[in-house]
C-alpha cells in the first residue's frame, strides 16, 4: 500500500515506534507506579469543567509525542487562519467562522475586506426584539391568541444542534412554551407533530439557507397545507411561518414576511449553526438571555483553545487522544457516554459533528488517503447503556474509547438518585481501566464459597481484560453556558483532528451526492414504464416499490 506523507514523516514514525513498546501497558500499572498520575493527566477550565484523561493507555513520552505531531501538523497556524476569516475550506473557497458568531469580544472579523461583526450583531438584535416580543405577547397569532408552541422544521445542522440545545436546556424554557423539531422526510414525523398542536397558537420557524432543501421545503409545504386547511384564510401564513435563510425571493413566495426573515451566511456551514440564526428557535423556547448565554460559554472555550499551550489545551489533548486510538490502536469506534438525560440527544449532534466534517478519502492535496480519518461515533445517556451495550465495551473484541459526561449538580433533586448515577458514572470508568484477572476472580470465587469445580467452569467467563481508555468530563451544572463550552470543546476537537488527517473538515461532498441521485430516482418514481437506468438493484428495486 502507498503510505501518504503523514504516515511517514518524523512524528509519526516516533509515535509509532513509541507505540510498540506502550501498546501492552496495563493502565493499572500506570496508576500503581504514579499516585500523582490524576494531577498530571487532567486540566481544569475554572468555573467550567474538568477533563480526566488519566484512564488513558499513555505516558509522558505519549503526550510529548502527540504533541509533537501537533505541532508538525501546524495546528496552531491553522487555529490562527480559521479565527482571522482565511478561507480554509479550501474545497468551496470559503472562510469557516461559526467562532464569529459568538464573538462576545466584539474585535473584528474580516471576511473579503469587510467587518463581519456589525452584521451579527444586527442578526442578534433581530433575535432578541422577535423573540421578546413572542413573549411578551406583543406578537400574536392571526386570531390574537398566544404563541404557545414553536415547531422547528429543519434538517442535519437545521435541526440537530437546536433540538440538542432545546432538549438539554428543558430546566431553562420560557414558562408555557412547547418545543418540537421536525426534520425526518418520513410523514410520520410531521403528522404525529400536528396531531399535539392548535394552528391559532404554533409558530413553525423554517430553517433552510436556500429554501430547496428538499426534506425541509417538502415538510414545510404539507405544514403550510395543513394551516391553510384548519384556518383557511392566507394571509395569516405570515404571523404564523418565519424563516431562517439566504433565499428572500423563495421565503415571499411561501408567504413569509420580509421583517420575519433571519439572515446568515455562506460562512456559516450547517453542522456549526447552532450559533448563528439558525438558534431563533432556541431563543424562542429558552429566551434570548439564555441564548446569549450559550454563546458566551462557547466564546470562552474559543478563548481557551485559541490561548492555552498544546500540552494543557482540553480540545487538542481530546483531538490526539483520539488519533492515538484510531491510528494505532486501530480504534475505529468511539463512545459518548452522558450521564445526564437532559443530554440524550448529543451522541446524535456529535455524529454530524465529527462523521460529516471528517469522514473524507482525499487529503488537502488531493491525494488519496490510506489510513483511517475518523471514528464511528454513537452512544447513549448512562445509566440504560450499562443495562444494553457495556457488555461489548467491557468483555468484547473490540477496543472502544469512550467520553463520560456528567454534571455534578442535577436539575432535578431526588433523594440519592444523583449520587447512584455518579457512582455508576466513576465506577464505569474505573472498571474499564482495571479490569478483572483471573486470580482476582478465582479469589473472589472462593471467598463467596464456590466449589473448585464451579470455579473451573466459571472463573474465565468473569474475567475483564480492562485497559479500556476513557476521558471524564465534569462540570458543576448544566446550564446554557456549560452547554456552549462544551459543544465549541467538540468543535475543537474535531478541527484539530482533521488538521493533523491533512483534510478539510468544512465540506461534505458525499451528502451532495446522494441528493443528486435521490432527484433522479424520484423522477423515475414518476414513470409508468420499468426503470433500466440505474444497477440491477435499484432499477428492481424501484419497479418493486411502483408496483
Amino acid at each position: 500500500m502507498t503510505m501518504t506523507d503523514l504516515t511517514q514523516s518524523p512524528a509519526w514514525l516516533k509515535l509509532q515506534e513509541h507505540y510498540s513498546t506502550i501498546k501492552d501497558v496495563q493502565m493499572r500499572e500506570l496508576f500503581a507506579e504514579d499516585p500523582q498520575r490524576f494531577n498530571k493527566f487532567s486540566i481544569t477550565m475554572p468555573e467550567t469543567l474538568l477533563l480526566d484523561y488519566s484512564k488513558n493507555r499513555i505516558t509522558d513520552e505519549t503526550m510529548t509525542l502527540l504533541c509533537a505531531l501537533a505541532r508538525q501538523s501546524n495546528i496552531e497556524q491553522w487555529r490562527d487562519k480559521m479565527f482571522s476569516g482565511k478561507a480554509i475550506n479550501i474545497t468551496e473557497h470559503r472562510s469557516v467562522l461559526h467562532n464569529a458568531l459568538r464573538n462576545c469580544a466584539d474585535t473584528p472579523v474580516i471576511v473579503d475586506g469587510q467587518d463581519v461583526m456589525p452584521n451579527i450583531k444586527a442578526v442578534l438584535a433581530h433575535i432578541r426584539r422577535f423573540s421578546d416580543q413572542v413573549h411578551s405577547g406583543e406578537w400574536r397569532g392571526y386570531n390574537g391568541k398566544k404563541i404557545t408552541t414553536i415547531v422547528n422544521i429543519g434538517i442535519g445542522g437545521s435541526d440537530l444542534g437546536p433540538h440538542l440545545v432545546c432538549e438539554s436546556m428543558k430546566a431553562f424554557a420560557q414558562e408555557g412554551l412547547k418545543a418540537h423539531f421536525v426534520s425526518n422526510v418520513d410523514a410520520t414525523h410531521l403528522v404525529e407533530t400536528l396531531k399535539n398542536i392548535e394552528p391559532e397558537t404554533t409558530l413553525f420557524v423554517i430553517a433552510s439557507k436556500t429554501f430547496t432543501t428538499q426534506e425541509t421545503m417538502l415538510n414545510a409545504h404539507s405544514a403550510r397545507s395543513w394551516f391553510l386547511e384548519q384556518v383557511g384564510d392566507e394571509s395569516a401564513i405570515e404571523k404564523h411561518f418565519v424563516a431562517v435563510t439566504t433565499n428572500i425571493e423563495l421565503a415571499k413566495e411561501f408567504g413569509i414576511n420580509e421583517a420575519n426573515m433571519f439572515e446568515f451566511w455562506d460562512w456559516v456551514g450547517g453542522r456549526y449553526s447552532l450559533w448563528s440564526s439558525i438558534g431563533l428557535s432556541i431563543a424562542l423556547y429558552l429566551g434570548m438571555d439564555h441564548f446569549e448565554a450559550l454563546l458566551e460559554g462557547a466564546y470562552e472555550m474559543d478563548q481557551h483553545f485559541q490561548k492555552t499551550p498544546l500540552e494543557e489545551n482540553i480540545p487538542v489533548i481530546m483531538a490526539l487522544l483520539g488519533v492515538w486510538y484510531n491510528n494505532f490502536f486501530d480504534a475505529k469506534s468511539y463512545g459518548i457516554m452522558p450521564y445526564s438525560q437532559y443530554l440524550d440527544r448529543l451522541p446524535d449532534y456529535l455524529q454530524q459533528l465529527d462523521m460529516e466534517s471528517n469522514g473524507k478519502t482525499t487529503d488537502r492535496n488531493n491525494k488519496r488517503i490510506h489510513y483511517s480519518t475518523g471514528a464511528v461515533i454513537w452512544g447513549k445517556p448512562g445509566t440504560n447503556g450499562q443495562h444494553a451495550f457495556f457488555q461489548l465495551l467491557h468483555q468484547g473484541t473490540q477496543l472502544i474509547p469512550a467520553d463520560f459526561i456528567m454534571p455534578i449538580e442535577s436539575e432535578n433533586s431526588l433523594e440519592e438518585h444523583q449520587e447512584v448515577l455518579f457512582s455508576n458514572c466513576l465506577a464505569q470508568t474505573e472498571a474499564f481501566m482495571k479490569g478483572k484477572t483471573i486470580d482476582e476472580v478465582i479469589a473472589e470465587m472462593k471467598q463467596q464459597g464456590c466449589t473448585e469445580e464451579t470455579i473451573e467452569a466459571i472463573a474465565p467467563h468473569k474475567v475483564f481484560e480492562g485497559n479500556k481508555p476513557t476521558n471524564t468530563l465534569l462540570f458543576q451544572r448544566l446550564t446554557p453556558k456549560t452547554l456552549g463550552s462544551l459543544l465549541a470543546m467538540y468543535e475543537h476537537k474535531v478541527f484539530v483532528q482533521g488538521i493533523i488527517w491533512n483534510i478539510n473538515s468544512f465540506d461534505q461532498w458525499g451528502v451532495e451526492y446522494g441528493k443528486v441521485l435521490a432527484g433522479q430516482i424520484l423522477q423515475d418514481l414518476s414513470k409508468t414504464d420499468p426503470v433500466n437506468n440505474h444497477d440491477a438493484s435499484t432499477n428492481g428495486l424501484i419497479d418493486f416499490f411502483k408496483s
